[in-house]
């Protein structure tokens, strides 16, 4: 969307024009920020499922019947509960929540008004795919098995990237021009 549309509000749109434009608006960058809401939600699902059976909410994780997968025995060992003295499925809220934050955040062009957040929002699923990546490894180090749930979660962070990059790129373009 090039022409800025009067009914969005621009570079400071007001709540209702906000509201508008986020719930009605149909243009490529807002059709991607959807996508990444959804993958991000999805990405709390699937903490919130591994989280409940850290805690014992649940007593078992299914898995796909063929792969090396064993989800149980993942998200049960010592791995999963080493950073922040924390089960690791409820880290996977937190940071999925922010992610749909800022791809929620801020109006129509936003790679033009405010370019701070798709550069935010770039970074941080770039960073979430890094992590995931290293974190699959360790997850294959110590348990000679991969959680088929967090694995998931690394696919999404992987397209919500590509989804990311475009506007990312529109507002490093806009940064540098002034």
């Amino acid at each position: 969307m090039n022409t800025p549309d009067p009914r969005y509000g621009g570079k400071n749109p007001s709540p209702a024009q906000l509201s508008r434009y986020l719930r009605t608006g149909s243009d490529p960058d807002l059709g991607r920020r959807r996508w990444l809401v959804g993958l991000s939600l999805a990405g709390v699902t699937i903490g919130q499922v591994v989280g409940a059976y850290q805690v014992g909410l649940l007593r078992h994780l299914p898995d796909p019947p063929v792969g090396p997968f064993d989800s149980d025995r993942v998200d049960a060992s010592e791995y999963a509960y080493e950073r922040a003295s924390t089960p690791d499925g409820l880290i996977m809220i937190v940071t999925y929540a922010f992610t749909a934050w800022l791809a929620g955040a801020g109006g129509a062009n936003r790679a033009q008004h405010r370019p701070i957040l798709p550069l935010l929002m770039a970074a941080k699923v770039a960073s979430d795919v890094a992590i995931d990546v290293k974190l699959a490894r360790e997850e294959w180090q110590e348990n000679k098995a991969f959680c088929a749930w967090c694995q998931t979660a690394t696919a999404l962070s992987g397209v919500s990237l590509a989804l990311a990059l475009p506007e990312a790129r529109r507002a490093w373009r806009q940064l540098r021009k002034r």
